[in-house]
């Protein structure tokens, strides 16, 4: 784990005696001694520092989230576990499915189990989960050996929260229905010492009908530029060099600032940053997607040649009851749009199978879409009836077997062409950002190209956080194996393909 920010914070300084402070960051910081001195007599009874484990369930914004909650437990002086058997276990939720609430209570109910063996252990729950009333109130009838439960607006009052839950025995609840501000300087550790997420803007105002997310992330609130380029610049002098800029959607980013600031304005001041060599950015709603987006992206030797584009269905009729404010035609022009702009831009969206009300004609009209568009990928998905929505009150749920029998057909076709257009790439040079360690042969790395497609080849830890040149040898479809080709260097960022006779690097 990297530490991000710290600040130069000496928490010994800090009276904790006094009046905790009322202005953020500082009343945090207050409390993150406090916390810390509760650490050291841990330590001093028990011969060790308390450890902690994160459980991150959901998307990156969650991950993001997750490194600040684990920035300020190793400030307060914890340690990290490898597992749940720690003495404070959190898990950040989600709730986008019904299933995901039944993951987190299913795994709440082997923290039961081991709590009984640790009675000093802490357990927390926080995320968008917690925003739910529903689920604040099983956890308080059924599932009363949780210590700590906070939602997504006050995520930065953690330190204040964790001190306040071992001050007590009590189970401690605090859930707001909305965020009154977003405070900054907050540490962090981060997973990677060579990427990071950067959260751009929190909440969403689009309200589609099948989506939970703005009831329990709130309404759209963007961070301030300066606060966002101040963040990235610390990261790129920590030796970052792809940063993921986040929001529900950013594209909306800025609009409620006077004067406002769009987003393609942001990313070309992002761009600026030196030691920064990769931008990405999630998600992208088709209805905001801007010309001038699209021309800052075309120009930029930086940002990343993907573009994550959610259609959801290729029905007009469907996507006006999904309340996407765009319909199939406004969806086919963005795309011959972009890739007028960037003919090597790689597409990948988001599919909906099975929502209320669609017919095979409406599914077929989204199986054209996928056709005409040519995606590099897609994440397809069976319809998930969401209570709190509107769409989970509509009429004509469609049958299960249907559904599956379209999920198959849809996903059936999607791999096909994801498969023939990773084919074409078979030969050519790119540019490859080394992540990892193979998971199955200790002998390859990991990488990501530009493109955000996997490249496994010959390396050693060494590699990773290095961007390599590396020749796709032969493509399995949604991956690549490469070998790295002699004479690359780290700042060289010619992708363009080399002669036939330029001999692969074999170490």
């Amino acid at each position: 784990m990297y530490q991000e920010i710290d600040l130069d914070k000496d928490l010994s300084k800090i009276d904790i005696n006094a009046e905790p402070p009322i202005k953020e960051p500082d009343r945090q910081y207050y409390y993150m001694a406090k916390c810390r001195e509760r650490v050291k007599g841990f330590e001093e009874e028990n011969g060790r520092r308390p450890c902690y484990f994160v459980q991150t369930f959901g998307c990156q914004m969650n991950a993001r989230d997750s490194e600040k909650l684990a920035g300020i437990l190793e400030l307060a002086g914890f340690v990290k576990a490898q597992g749940e058997e720690a003495d404070f276990v959190i898990y950040n939720t989600c709730t986008v499915r019904e299933n995901a609430n039944n993951r987190v209570y299913g795994r709440l109910g082997y923290l039961h189990n081991l709590k009984k063996k640790r009675p000093g252990m802490r357990i927390a729950l926080c995320g968008c989960m917690m925003q739910e009333p529903e689920a604040v109130e099983k956890l308080k009838k059924s599932y009363r050996f949780v210590n700590l439960i906070f939602g997504t607006h006050n995520l930065y009052k953690f330190a204040e929260l964790l001190a306040q839950c071992y001050e007590t025995d009590q189970m401690v609840v605090d859930v707001w229905e909305q965020a009154d501000q977003i405070v900054e300087e907050l540490p962090a550790e981060r997973k990677f010492s060579f990427k990071s997420g950067v959260n751009i803007m929190f909440g969403c105002n689009n309200f589609c009908s099948y989506c939970i997310v703005p009831y329990v992330r709130g309404r759209e609130k963007s961070r301030e530029p300066k606060d966002i380029l101040r963040e990235v610049e610390r990261l790129a002098a920590d030796g970052v060099v792809e940063i993921m800029l986040l929001g529900q959607n950013v594209n909306s980013y800025g609009k409620t600032f006077d004067p406002p600031v769009t987003f393609a304005q942001l990313l070309q001041e992002v761009e600026k940053i030196e030691g920064l060599q990769r931008i990405r950015f999630m998600t992208s709603h088709p209805k905001d997607l801007s010309d001038e987006l699209i021309a800052v992206m075309a120009q930029s030797d930086k940002i990343c040649r993907h573009l994550h584009l959610p259609l959801q269905s290729g029905s007009s009729r469907i996507l006006q009851k999904m309340n996407r404010h765009y319909n199939k035609e406004d969806y086919l022009l963005l795309v011959e749009k972009v890739r007028a702009t960037m003919p090597d831009l790689a597409l990948t969206t988001d599919l909906i199978v099975g929502f209320p009300g669609e017919t095979e004609e409406d599914f077929l009209e989204t199986m054209d879409v996928v056709k005409k568009v040519g995606f590099d990928s897609a994440f397809t998905f069976v319809y998930s009836k969401r209570s709190g929505t509107p769409a989970a009150q509509m009429e004509g749920q469609v049958p299960e077997e249907i559904v599956k029998d379209r999920f198959d057909r849809l996903l059936k076709e999607v791999q096909e062409i994801s498969a023939q257009k990773a084919q074409k790439l078979t030969g050519s040079v790119q540019d490859v950002l080394i992540e990892s360690i193979n998971d199955h042969d200790a002998a390859l790395v990991t990488g990501k190209m530009d493109n955000n497609m996997a490249v496994h080849l010959k390396g050693d830890a060494g590699l990773i956080g290095k961007i390599v040149k590396v020749r796709l040898d032969a493509c399995r479809g949604f991956y690549y194996y490469g070998s790295r080709v002699c004479g690359d260097t780290e700042t060289d960022q010619d992708t363009a393909a080399l002669p036939e006779n330029q001999p692969p690097c074999m170490g």
